[in-house]
């Protein structure tokens, strides 16, 4: 296996060249790759391919455009992440009050395994996950202001407090874990099935990491794959082998269920500043049409409409 060697940004800027890219600014292109990284932006570089396996890219590609790719996905990112942080902060509140108000305010009261599913195959995985609730105690909970604040005035944090230093992941598979009845009381806030949400909130979880990280997030698939919904059928979207060929792992999946845990208000601003984020890609675009953009997000044509789309 060949050592991958330090290249300099002349010598980057020589790759991009032999690869078919055009270089309209050199210093230009030196600056934002000094700043932005070449491994990072040429992540971008698959959609201005001649071919999946070519490793040429299209005629007149210019640099300008796969960066303005990299600027798209970062403002998309961006407009995404705030999404999930309005719903962690939302769910970690809900599961929160119903918990605290159901079983006491104090971890001793509140993190018994009596609490949790009695199911013989749950109670590994409840142990696992308690041990993490009080590690996050033991580790963040001094150095929190508000976890500090009740640990040393009171000696105990309240669910609705510690859930500020728990992560979403564990919050998400906290409530995997709960007594179907809770579950079933959560779940019925949001107006969906409760084994339906106990899918949505990992793929959620995994997302906020993803944003968080910086990660390429316009064409990312999903292991999970989101159950067939109402919305796939309102907005006609095109099957194969009878099979939905967007919105089951890819990012209109993640529309599909932010659609359904925000609020409608939230849900008409998500889809004008992501509208607003593809318009000025697709005037930024020569070589490609933004179709093709949309198509490896997974967004069909009326993708909008489901801002306006009213489930009883």
């Amino acid at each position: 296996m060949r050592d991958k060697n330090f290249k300099n940004l002349n010598e980057q800027i020589e790759i991009f060249k032999y690869k078919g890219l055009t270089i309209n600014n050199e210093e230009y292109t030196k600056n934002i790759l000094l700043r932005e990284n070449y491994f990072f932006i040429s992540g971008y570089r698959h959609l201005f391919m001649k071919s999946e396996d070519s490793k040429k890219f299209i005629n007149g590609v210019t640099f300008e455009e796969m960066y303005s790719l990299f600027l798209f996905d970062r403002q998309f990112r961006n407009i995404i992440f705030k999404n999930l942080l309005i719903i962690e902060n939302n769910v970690k509140s809900i599961i929160s009050y119903q918990l605290s108000k159901k079983y006491g305010y104090k971890e001793s009261e509140y993190l018994r395994n009596k609490n949790f599913d009695n199911s013989p195959d749950k109670q590994k995985q409840i142990n696992d996950l308690l041990k993490k609730m009080k590690r996050q105690i033991r580790v963040n909970g001094k150095q929190h202001s508000a976890t500090s604040h009740y640990i040393t005035n009171y000696g105990y944090i309240p669910l609705w407090v510690l859930v500020k230093v728990l992560s979403f992941g564990i919050v998400s598979e906290m409530f995997s874990i709960l007594k179907l009845e809770d579950r079933l009381s959560i779940a019925s806030i949001y107006g969906v099935d409760q084994e339906v949400l106990t899918n949505y909130l990992p793929i959620l979880a995994n997302y906020r990491n993803l944003c968080a990280h910086e990660d390429i997030l316009f064409e990312n698939r999903t292991q999970r794959s989101i159950d067939d919904t109402i919305y796939h059928d309102l907005l006609h979207i095109e099957k194969i082998d009878d099979e939905f060929i967007y919105g089951k792992n890819d990012l209109f999946a993640l529309i599909i269920i932010l659609k359904q845990l925000l609020s409608e208000v939230e849900v008409k601003n998500l889809v004008i500043e992501i509208d607003r984020t593809i318009q000025n890609l697709d005037y930024n675009l020569h070589s490609i049409e933004i179709s093709k953009v949309l198509d490896r997000m997974g967004f069909p044509p009326n993708w909008k409409d489901i801002a306006n789309i009213e489930v009883e």
